[in-house]
């Protein structure tokens, strides 16, 4: 229960899926946790159900592809715990447009990249004086199993999970020497909202889950909480010679 005690961490898009069962955990195992998010009510949620357990944080609304915000909100949550991060989770991310590349329009395609690419750019960039004042620390970025192989779909979430990943590799030697750690996490299919919508809008639910649980060799989709421990693992001291690393949770999808 105390894998990151008293470590101060910021989980981005923490009100559901991902996000929440990372946030959810980290608290469990000890840390203060700064739940951020777009989604005010399932923030509050997300915190409560946290503090109801005896742990401990608090929500900030947090659009990650505002920059004044973002340095706003990490300066906010280090100053309600002793001025410092440890843990950055850039979990934030949305799916976007699903058309072929050729049939994109310029606003579908920024509109993602400021989530999904700008926004981690954003929290790191905010976030890394505070990993330095801590004197080490561990960002995680989510990126993709399409952040390493194509799929022939979603065009700009494939471009950006691929841009999450160099970026991981980039930054882990940027600050190494600083024993600031970055790793991404690369989920297969996993069962959160934006998995279930995208179920949902094929018109036939079960039978789109049957299919994509079909594509995993262990032949079921993954649960949040199988990349919430992940990211447990990646914020904990048990990983201090991990980084640059590409954690593919992925229930054998990509081993084919």
């Amino acid at each position: 229960m105390n894998r990151v005690k008293s470590k101060v961490a910021v989980v981005t898009g923490a009100s559901l899926g991902i996000g929440r069962a990372a946030a959810i955990r980290l608290a469990e195992e000890g840390a203060h946790v700064a739940v951020t998010d777009v989604l005010d009510a399932a923030g509050a949620e997300v915190v409560s159900a946290i503090t109801k357990k005896g742990g401990d944080a608090a929500f900030w609304h947090l659009d990650v592809s505002k920059e004044t915000e973002v340095k706003r909100v990490m300066a906010e949550v280090a100053a309600k715990w002793g001025g410092k991060i440890d843990v950055l989770v850039n979990n934030a991310g949305i799916s976007g447009a699903n058309k072929p590349t050729d049939q994109l329009t310029e606003q579908e395609w920024d509109a993602l990249m400021a989530v999904n690419v700008k926004g981690v750019f954003f929290c790191t960039k905010h976030t890394i004086p505070y990993l330095r004042k801590a004197g080490a620390g561990s960002i995680i970025n989510l990126s993709s199993i399409y952040g390493i192989i194509g799929a022939g779909d979603v065009p700009p979430y494939h471009a950006s999970k691929g841009a999450v990943a160099e970026m991981t590799k980039n930054d882990a030697i940027l600050y190494a020497k600083e024993q600031i750690r970055v790793n991404s996490v690369h989920p297969g299919f996993i069962w959160t909202p934006m998995v279930e919508n995208f179920a949902k809008s094929t018109g036939a639910e079960d039978a789109t889950r049957a299919a994509l649980a079909e594509l995993h060799p262990l032949g079921h989709i993954g649960e949040a909480d199988d990349i919430a421990w992940g990211i447990v693992y990646l914020a904990s001291d048990e990983s201090k010679f991990v980084t640059g690393s590409e954690l593919v949770i992925d229930g054998g999808y990509t081993a084919r």
